[in-house]
């Protein structure tokens, strides 16, 4: 697998030509929206099959997958334009398998009213997925947000672990940690939502649950313990998974990286599998910055394995580009979201150059709106397939559990390409797709 960064003049057919594949699998494994039109300092990866088939007169997925061995879920996940369709056609090229070298778990973070055929695409490479449909309100009661049958099934008919998520966060993101506390100190309280997790349980279909834990420190990591026991022990009893979100919360002072050091060592033997993700949402309160940096993960896997096995660790990157107006002040002090495509089109469309950030790993650029008697300045920050495939390089280096996604409402095929090309996704389950 290679990353090329795109130069002035160059096109898809250039560039395949370079590395000696084909400009629709160059197409194909980027997800590229415009091939026309690439931006210099974009992102290509180039992979390169262990083992193809060129579709003959009479061959089906079924017939392929069993000539060579390999499963349905396989072939899909090799060759995702396959995704929804009903027939293939002599002369495609599939890729049966790539050399790949070890195994991860990756756990996928949607909403319920995802699209279906974003849901369909993105299944096959995951391992679980962590549906947030459940909300706890003021009055102690967990309320639904939207019908999660369909998500259910589906992700179990493509062997994919469905984990339910209930949260007390708003929808800008913003956690009600008063109500969090009451309920986790308070006995009464605690036993009602333990109740109502098991009752959505054992009538939906999930296997599990994650919980995202917000508003974690030093000071009250006892409660969290003495919470998360509870929880586990009536989870655990029942055959239910139990898996852990934090949100590391790294801050940089007078040039020293800080986070929060939690004693994950009490964690551990609660959970099945502890995350490690920035949550983000659709707009950021702050002054323009990376929106993740390989640099800081690093030193907090280092923490973090010095206390827990790596094997009950999973790291994440966000999905997500934003959008601030320079210089920044007390008047601009939000930025806007926006997805890695859009980063792209923009970049496109403003003829930006695409920089890149080595200590973060992380692609940036800058823009300008006119307007009648002025103009605006901008700074997009997002991430890309080297940022991506720096997280995925620390995974192997201190052999991690895998990779959480925040999250697959968008589909971003760069992603999956890198994970699928390097590593065999774990299956826990059987699939039932025919």
């Amino acid at each position: 697998m290679d990353i090329y960064v795109v130069q002035p003049g160059d096109t898809v057919y250039s560039i395949a030509d370079k590395y000696g594949v084909t400009a629709i699998r160059l197409i194909q494994d980027n997800g590229i929206d415009n091939p026309i039109h690439l931006v210099p300092g974009q992102s290509i990866v180039i992979t390169y099959p262990e083992k193809v088939h060129i579709v003959q007169e009479g061959d089906t997925l079924s017939s392929i997958a069993d000539f060579y061995g390999v499963t349905l879920i396989q072939l899909l996940r090799n060759n995702s334009f396959l995704s929804g369709r009903e027939y293939i056609y002599p002369g495609e090229i599939l890729v049966i398998s790539y050399k790949t070298n070890g195994k991860v778990s990756t756990n996928g973070y949607t909403y319920a009213h995802i699209a279906k055929d974003t849901l369909i695409k993105s299944l096959p490479y995951l391992t679980y997925i962590s549906v947030f449909n459940y909300q706890i309100t003021e009055d102690f009661a967990v309320t639904s947000l939207g019908n999660d049958s369909e998500v259910i099934k589906l992700s179990i008919d493509y062997g994919v672990v469905p984990l339910l998520m209930i949260s007390s966060i708003s929808p800008k993101g913003i956690p009600n940690l008063e109500l969090i506390f009451t309920i986790m100190t308070n006995k009464e309280l605690l036993d009602r939502l333990i109740n109502s997790y098991l009752n959505i349980l054992q009538s939906t279909g999930y296997y599990g649950i994650n919980l995202l834990l917000s508003g974690l420190n030093e000071n009250n990591q006892k409660v969290y313990i003495d919470f998360l026991t509870t929880v586990s022990d009536a989870l655990k009893s029942r055959g239910y998974l139990l898996i852990i979100t934090i949100n590391p919360d790294f801050k940089l002072i007078d040039d020293n990286l800080q986070f929060v050091k939690i004693d994950y060592s009490s964690f551990t033997p609660l959970v099945d599998n502890i995350i490690f993700l920035k949550d983000v949402w659709g707009t950021y309160e702050g002054p323009p910055a990376p929106v993740s940096s390989i640099n800081y993960i690093r030193r907090l896997i280092e923490y973090v394995i010095s206390l827990t096995p790596p094997e009950k660790i999973t790291f994440g990157n966000p999905l997500i580009g934003y959008d601030w107006i320079i210089p920044y002040t007390l008047k601009n002090y939000y930025a806007y979201s926006l997805t890695l495509n859009s980063a792209i089109t923009l970049a496109n469309d403003v003829g930006a150059i695409i920089q890149f950030d080595e200590i973060s790993q992380t692609p940036f650029f800058q823009y300008s709106t006119n307007y009648p008697g002025g103009s605006t300045n901008h700074i997009i920050w997002f991430i890309d397939a080297r940022s991506i495939n720096a997280l995925l390089e620390l995974i192997k280096e201190y052999n991690l559990a895998g990779s959480g996604i925040w999250n697959i409402m968008i589909y971003y095929q760069p992603l999956w390409t890198l994970i699928n090309s390097q590593f065999e996704i774990n299956k826990l389950i059987p699939d039932n797709i025919m």
